[in-house]
């Protein structure tokens, strides 16, 4: 099945959203160089990441920065996590960007005290040779902090619990066109997840919204249609674009809240827009 994504440019209908670059998550280097030899990375994150609604945590990178032919990551006890390293012509040609999610197991399969035990908190260290040969290193810090789940609604009508149309209790929350999804703004840490915090003094990074459609092209081939966007931290509501409702009938939600560490926690459901 082939998969089509439409960022917010796609529609007319969110070009104020554009002002200012709202929509562009601001990505920051982690740590300082140690000397003049050694170059920092544009980006190094290692971050977490929860779905709050299956029940299973991950944990992710990006890194971005000069042309390189070696990397590594080490966690905070120095112990080494992954390396990479390029062969042949790629070498010569070398990479600069790297994305990875691990496998993310439910919490039956793995509970999350175990799974942060792995992950111990604290500065890992990303480390690469270019291909000239010089050195890059940056620092970055995991924590254990998880923003508390989104609790969104769909015109104001709570969001459904059962999106799975042949399990029992399916419940996809009946609407009609405009379509809004709201939430509360998330001021907390996770209550139950990771090292919540007492105070409700917790740095709200961005949220996201993905809403995501199948539909049948001409010649009988499914397609999985996806629009997100992702809004800064004062922004707590989302109208989907006329065009996209359009495609479809039934549509599967996520929204997403990053905090600063970019530690993020998701939350997903579902709709049907009526006639």
């Amino acid at each position: 099945m082939r998969r089509i994504e439409f960022g917010p440019s796609v529609f007319l209908g969110l070009a104020s959203l554009l002002l200012l670059g709202l929509l562009v998550p601001a990505v920051w280097a982690g740590g300082d160089e140690d000397s003049d030899d050694e170059i920092p990375f544009d980006v190094a994150e290692i971050f977490f990441e929860l779905n709050n609604t299956d029940g299973d945590l991950g944990i992710h990178a990006l890194i971005d920065g000069e042309g390189w032919k070696k990397l590594e990551i080490e966690n905070a006890s120095e112990r080494e996590l992954l390396e990479v390293r390029v062969k042949s012509s790629l070498r010569r040609q070398g990479l600069t960007e790297i994305f990875f999610e691990s496998a993310e197991p439910t919490f039956d399969e793995l509970a999350p005290s175990r799974f942060f035990r792995r992950f111990r908190a604290g500065t890992y260290e990303v480390e690469g040779t270019t291909l000239d040969g010089a050195e890059l290193e940056s620092e970055t810090e995991l924590t254990h902090l998880m923003p508390a789940p989104p609790a969104p609604t769909v015109n104001g009508e709570p969001m459904a619990t059962q999106c799975d149309d042949e399990e029992p209790g399916y419940d996809a929350t009946e609407t009609s066109a405009p379509v809004t999804i709201a939430w509360p703004a998330v001021e907390t840490s996770h209550p139950d997840l990771g090292k919540p915090r007492s105070s409700t003094d917790i740095e709200i990074h961005n949220y996201e919204v993905v809403v995501e459609t199948e539909i049948e092209t001409a010649g009988g081939e499914e397609i999985d249609v996806v629009f997100s966007v992702i809004l800064p931290p004062g922004v707590t509501s989302m109208t989907v674009p006329e065009e996209f409702i359009a495609l479809s009938d039934e549509f599967k939600y996520e929204v997403l809240v990053r905090e600063s560490s970019w530690n993020q926690t998701a939350t997903e459901s579902c709709f049907v827009v009526e006639d």
